[in-house]
């Protein structure tokens, strides 16, 4: 209705169902001051409207008249008359003719400014082509909508002095040329930019950085080239990233890791190549990732976003393998060319200060782990582990575990750096195996351990069980040999900086269908209270027995018990435990350090839901009857499952 207009506030009518055309008035959401502008023939009260180039409807900005833009009025049968006029010229009255009672205009002013009517002589499309520099005289403007016009031309770098705006919109035009740097100083540019389907080229400005409070981005559909800038890990507040259908090349900066609020990521449809990065899978609160058609390669992750195949898109990388079955991407080849660089005897006798005790970790029965700097140019930290040559087994360990991270590489497996295979000063056999270090220690040191003052909350226990799970399913189902770990237990489970879980010391590990898959009725077959029942009565180590390993785990990580603890007595085990607390009395065997329940009853019954569906699975996992047991790569839904819940908790 024409009442409704004018309006004092800019107002947004999209995508509606509308039949007839919008008022007018309608149109004339704001007035730009005499002084604003600059020097005018008239006063700059004149009311300018943009018209939908396809629906004849007011497009979603409209402005009073600037410096070098058109006066555009349209009215009906008994108003003013149709025509256009250009600013600071001389007024140029269009010809007029009568059609049915409407006045028709039948030719467009000039080459600038284009017009077209439709048969009841209405101004259905209007097309102007550059954006002038002169609106950036408007320095009040908040949002600033010039989508869907046929712009041409580059943007006007004088954008930059439009202090205020937070929403610019330039989608769907013809603007070429660079995207100015000027417009990337903008602080206020907080809410949205958008930059699509244009013919925009150059590379992405390094200023981006200072968009600091940006939530929305859109560079698809135009020519941008070069690497993709790391300054946009710098954008720390973006939700939605999207710069598909450019000609970005190269690997995806590392920086982006920072965008941890991110819920849409695309760069489908360009040139990008390397590994998926890591980072990715560590999102929490991404809802969509398109890496489709570029030329991503290696392993494809089967955590975090990854986890569910609904939610991301790999498709047209055709060197990507592994990931979830329903992918159809064939399973990654090991490479069994690829060998470590060696080290000495003497550069690890260095790197530990002579294997001194002050940086002794962790023993077992086939090794020492010491922690030591191998490189003094970067200071950085590395695991080393020494096997007892002297000790029944331990060759065959050290065979077993170069074996295994042979076949091997996954985010949640503990990765080995290189090898020594030597001799030490008294001319004895020295065998090492150096690993990359992991600063949060063990998952036993963090349940058991007087000396960690910290604990483990109960969402990082379940992180943790999910990355355990992800990494028993990438050795069992995803590995061109199964890989069977035989040796599951909190301290062979390792944290790193971001309390990500590795699981490492494949020394029992055996790879099916290998001569490595041959036991002796002699050789020790997992720890006691983790290993299976049957691992005491036959030889073969199977997936199975993995299972088990993880249901004692997750059981310990959950109550705080050790399966070997004292109070397991008279037929009472860690299985037996939790169960009976199913599903009425979970919160009476749960360690105190695990939950801070919340302070609404709501919080607290959602707690001791996730708590009783995580004893659950613990339970089904650690049954004695192996066929009873459920595939490992089942867990993994229930636990994201859960993690979904405890991250909105």
């Amino acid at each position: 209705p024409e009442s409704l207009g004018p309006p004092s506030e800019l107002i947004h009518v999209r995508r509606s169902e509308r039949t007839t055309r919008a008022p007018n008035r309608l149109c004339l959401n704001m007035k730009v001051e005499h002084d604003e502008v600059g020097d005018l023939e008239e006063p700059a009260n004149y009311k300018t409207i943009m018209l939908d180039p396809d629906k004849r409807y007011c497009n979603d900005f409209s402005m009073d008249r600037i410096v070098d833009w058109a006066e555009m009025e349209v009215e009906q049968h008994g108003g003013p008359s149709q025509h256009l006029q250009k600013t600071n010229q001389a007024k140029e009255k269009v010809s007029h003719n009568e059609t049915n009672g409407v006045e028709a205009s039948t030719s467009s002013v000039n080459s600038d400014y284009n017009s077209e009517l439709d048969s009841d002589g209405d101004l259905y499309m209007i097309q102007i082509r550059p954006i002038p520099d002169a609106i950036g005289k408007l320095s009040l403007f908040t949002e600033l909508y010039l989508d869907s016009n046929k712009l041409k031309g580059h943007i006007p770098s004088s954008l930059g002095n439009c202090k205020e705006l937070t929403v610019l919109n330039l989608d769907d035009n013809k603007l070429s040329g660079n995207i100015p740097e000027q417009l990337l100083l903008l602080p206020s540019l907080t809410n949205f930019l958008s930059l699509e389907r244009n013919s925009l080229s150059g590379s992405i400005p390094t200023e981006i950085k200072n968009l600091k409070m940006l939530s929305y981005l859109d560079l698809s559909y135009n020519n941008l080239s070069s690497t993709v800038t790391g300054s946009l890990g710098e954008c720390i507040s973006l939700s939605e990233l999207y710069f598909s259908s450019n000609i970005f090349q190269g690997i995806t900066p590392s920086s982006l890791s920072l965008l941890r609020a991110l819920k849409v990521l695309d760069v489908s449809q360009n040139n990008l190549s390397g590994k998926i990065p890591h980072f990715l899978d560590k999102w929490k609160f991404i809802e969509f990732l398109n890496l489709s058609f570029n030329d991503f390669d290696g392993e494809v992750l089967v955590t975090g976003v990854f986890a569910n195949a609904s939610v991301f898109s790999v498709l047209g990388n055709n060197r990507l393998c592994g990931g979830f079955v329903t992918l159809e991407l064939p399973k990654c080849k090991e490479n069994g060319n690829e060998r470590f660089l060696k080290v000495s005897y003497n550069e690890l006798l260095k790197a530990t200060d002579g294997f001194s005790s002050t940086n002794l970790i962790a023993e077992g029965g086939f090794s020492s782990v010491y922690k030591g700097i191998l490189n003094s140019d970067d200071d950085e930290f590395v695991l080393v582990k020494v096997l007892y040559l002297q000790n029944q087994g331990a060759r065959k360990s050290f065979l077993a575990e170069c074996e295994a991270w042979r076949n091997i590489r996954h985010r949640n497996l503990l990765k080995i750096i290189t090898s020594c295979l030597s001799v030490d000063f008294q001319s004895n056999y020295f065998k090492a195996l150096v690993y990359e270090y992991m600063p949060n220690g063990s998952v036993h040191d963090w349940l058991h351990s007087s000396a960690n003052t910290l604990k483990l909350n109960l969402l990082q226990r379940v992180n943790i069980l999910n990355d355990v799970a992800t990494a028993l399913d990438y050795l069992h189902n995803r590995c061109q040999t199964t890989i069977v770990h035989g040796d599951l237990k909190p301290s062979n489970i390792l944290l790193d900086a971001d309390m990500v879980a590795h699981v490492g010391d494949f020394g029992l590990a055996r790879l099916l269908g290998t001569d490595l898959n041959q036991n002796s009725s002699t050789e020790v077959k997992g720890t006691i209270g983790y290993a299976p029942p049957e691992y005491g009565t036959r030889n073969e180590m199977t997936c199975s027995g993995d299972v088990y390993s993880f249901g004692i785990l997750l059981l310990e990580l959950t109550t705080g018990k050790k399966p070997t603890d004292d109070m397991f007595i008279e037929g009472l085990s860690t299985h037996k435990f939790a169960s009976i607390a199913l599903p009425d009395h979970v919160l009476d065997v749960i360690d105190d350090d695990a939950i801070v329940l919340q302070s609404t009853e709501g919080d607290t019954k959602e707690v001791e839901e996730c708590l009783v569906a995580t004893i659950k699975i613990g339970v089904s996992y650690s049954v004695d009857s192996p066929p009873e047991r459920m595939k490992i790569e089942i867990v993994i839904s229930e636990l994201q499952r859960i993690l979904d819940v405890l991250q909105n908790i």
